[in-house]
Formats: structure tokens, C-alpha cells, sequence
């Protein structure tokens, strides 16, 4: 989401995709639901910043345990579908593109959550230090993404539209591991822990999804 006619394509493709999103048969988003409930951070009690909710599937697991959840995703569909799931007064979200400054006070989020976003952003780097700002100390980063040996492959988030029976690709930046470690590194992380998960632990073929741990030193 470099510019403005990037992030224009990417929401609009979501903006399409969010009629289906939940009902569509998705193994990249069923996996990531399971990974970020086993591996995420604790967020009891906690203030959450959550990137790319989409439909809110980890909105209603965070939203469960955290004292608040801010939502900041760039398709006004998927967030329409995500209001109407995740429901309380704790729970907010905001039509935001990630790749500018975030509308988020200095030190003031426990948790930075996300999920099957980053392979729409160009410049990863302004995240991880984006996320470092709004940061309190020890505060946590964890990022799910597509695995990058499966964007070489040629993998990337598409959909069947049912209007045109069409298949839409969304826009996509290809990313190397060392990219996403180092740039959480270089904004003043440590990393805490990396998985790699496969479907059904399949191992011969690349695992489906990375996931990153970090902790603001």
C-alpha cells in the first residue's frame, strides 16, 4: 500500500471479497485463526492494536480477553462485517492504510497484533517502527503472514468473485524472512520467538505461514 492508487486496489479488492471472506474455503485463514490462538502474545487485560482485523475472525478472540481492541484495516467491507461480529464498547476499528502514520498515541498500546497484512505493504519497515512508537515498554509485536517461500512459489491472497465468477488477485509485495526479522530488529525489537506452520505438518512442501514474536526492548 505504497501510494494512494495502491491502497485504493487493495481495499477495493477486500471491499469485494468481504461478501464471501468467511464462507470461502480458506486454508491461509483457518490456519492463521489456530496459530495467533496458540502463539499470540497475552492480551488479558491489555490495550491491543490489532492490524488488518478484515471480518473481525481474531477481533472475537482478542476481543475476549483484552481491555481494548483498535482495529485498523484499509476496506471499509471487511470492517462493515467486522462491526457487525465483534460487539462492545472496548472494541473500536478505523478505515486506516498502515503505511502512514498511525493515529495512535505515543506509548499508549500493550500489543501489536498482526494477521495476512504485510504482504500488502510495501515498506515493512514503517511498521515496525510504527509499532515500536505506539508501544509501551514491553510491549509485544506478533505478525502471521504468508510464508515467503510460498509468495516465490507464486502464492497470494485471491478470491472468486461471485458477481463475475471471476478470480480477483489482490495486490501483493513479495517479502523475504531477514526482511520481516530485520526490520523489527532495526526499529528496536527483539525477537522472542519465529514458527513456521504447515498444513497438517506437511514438510514436503514450504510452510504455509511464518509467524514473528517480538518485545520492545
Amino acid at each position: 500500500m505504497s501510494d494512494d492508487s495502491e491502497f485504493g486496489s487493495v481495499s477495493a479488492a477486500y471491499d469485494r471479497w468481504a461478501r464471501t471472506y468467511d464462507s470461502d474455503a480458506n486454508r491461509t485463514r483457518d490456519l492463521d485463526a489456530n496459530v495467533v490462538r496458540e502463539c499470540a502474545p497475552s492480551v488479558d487485560d491489555r490495550d491491543v492494536l490489532e492490524l488488518g482485523p478484515g471480518t473481525g475472525k481474531n477481533t472475537v478472540w482478542l476481543a475476549e480477553r483484552a481491555r481494548s481492541v483498535l482495529g485498523l484495516d484499509a476496506s471499509d467491507g471487511m470492517l462493515a462485517v467486522a462491526r457487525a461480529r465483534v460487539a462492545g464498547g472496548h472494541v473500536r476499528f478505523a478505515r486506516h492504510d498502515i503505511e502512514t502514520p498511525w493515529p495512535i498515541p505515543d506509548a499508549s498500546i500493550d500489543a501489536v497484533i498482526g494477521n495476512l497484512v504485510l504482504e500488502h505493504v510495501e515498506r515493512v519497515a514503517h511498521v515496525f517502527i510504527e509499532a515500536v512508537r505506539v508501544l509501551r515498554r514491553d510491549g509485544a509485536v506478533f505478525v502471521c503472514e504468508l510464508h515467503p517461500a510460498r509468495q516465490v512459489l507464486g502464492a497470494r491472497a485471491h478470491f472468486l468473485d461471485e458477481v463475475s465468477g471471476a478470480t480477483v488477485e489482490v495486490p501483493v509485495f513479495r517479502h523475504t524472512v531477514s526482511e520481516f526479522v530485520n526490520s523489527g530488529l532495526d526499529a528496536g525489537l527483539r525477537l522472542e520467538r519465529m514458527g513456521e506452520w504447515s498444513d497438517d505438518d506437511r514438510r514436503d512442501v514450504p510452510p504455509r505461514l511464518l509467524s514473528l514474536l517480538f518485545r520492545k526492548r
